[in-house]
């Protein structure tokens, strides 16, 4: 009977402390997370409108897309890309410091005839939420 009593003891003490030390850890990385470094696009709702283009009137499009980080530590860039022919010209290698901003710079051509726009710059970082996406839209018309 001692020997169940002391059995129901260490189980009990080790459940209690498992079960402390794992809310502390829980509640240390969220914490944590709230105190890294977070990647924003300035741009509202990651999207740049570029509404309307005239086909006689532009055949590339050169963008400078502004970042912020707007956490409490250093924000690191690992990758940007692109798709649909859209080129990442250049981004910051270097940590952006918090409050401070950085620019994405892309280009791509736009094709000599009526159609829709619909491109996405992919940034990854150190950012807990990983990877950003913004959408680049616009429509291409012939001026009449």
């Amino acid at each position: 009977m001692k020997s169940l009593i002391k059995f129901g003891c260490v189980l009990f003490i080790g459940l209690f402390s498992i079960t402390n030390f794992g809310m502390g850890a829980f509640a240390q990385g969220e914490q944590n997370d709230a105190d890294g470094p977070k990647f924003e696009f300035k741009a509202e709702n990651n999207r740049i409108n570029l509404d309307t283009l005239y086909v006689d009137g532009i055949e590339e499009v050169n963008l400078e897309i502004e970042y912020e980080n707007k956490g409490s530590q250093p924000l690191i860039l690992f990758s940007v890309r692109a798709c649909c022919g859209t080129r990442v010209v250049s981004y910051p290698e270097e940590p952006v410091s918090p409050g401070e901003t950085g620019v994405i710079e892309v280009h791509f051509r736009v094709a000599p005839r009526p159609h829709n726009i619909n491109r996405t710059v992919t940034a990854d970082s150190n950012d807990p939420a990983v990877r950003k996406v913004l959408r680049i839209t616009g429509r291409v018309e012939v001026k009449e």
